[in-house]
């Protein structure tokens, strides 16, 4: 009986850490108009937070997580780029909290990465849902 359980208990971890970050989803966005990102389902759901690198490279992060408002200075980060100083105190105050930042590095109007980070502790993943052209499921019965 306990081996029955220990082997279900291990079956059930593997499980649940194959869900993760797939590099595939990451590549699907690389070229990629700025108006997939602007229009994808999921990623407007999030609060966004963006600002310029002296490159010129602008940086989109799509917050996936509870309990940012602290940080957002009483939401002025929301309100369009940043500078990076703000940017920089954003991010570091919200490495205390349970997020997924989705950081999208776009130039000239299109993606050239993108890199789901981790913060206080959560865990990020990607998927089907994640990937530029999605859409919406629709669940039928």
């Amino acid at each position: 009986m306990h081996i029955q359980l220990l082997a279900m208990l291990g079956i059930a971890f593997v499980l649940t850490n194959c869900a993760g970050v797939r590099q595939v989803d990451l590549d699907a966005w690389k070229g990629q108009p700025v108006a997939a990102l602007e229009t994808h389902p999921v990623f407007v759901t999030m609060r966004l937070v963006r600002t310029v690198a002296s490159d010129g490279t602008e940086l989109r992060n799509y917050v996936n997580g509870k309990n940012i408002a602290s940080c957002d200075g009483d939401g002025t980060v929301y309100a369009g780029p940043v500078n990076m100083a703000t940017y920089s105190t954003f991010t570091t105050c919200l490495s205390s909290f349970a997020a997924c930042n989705n950081v999208f590095h776009i130039r000239n109007g299109r993606v050239e990465s993108y890199t789901p980070i981790g913060s206080g502790g959560a865990r990020c993943y990607t998927d089907e849902q994640l990937k530029p052209g999605f859409r919406g499921a629709v669940n039928v019965r």
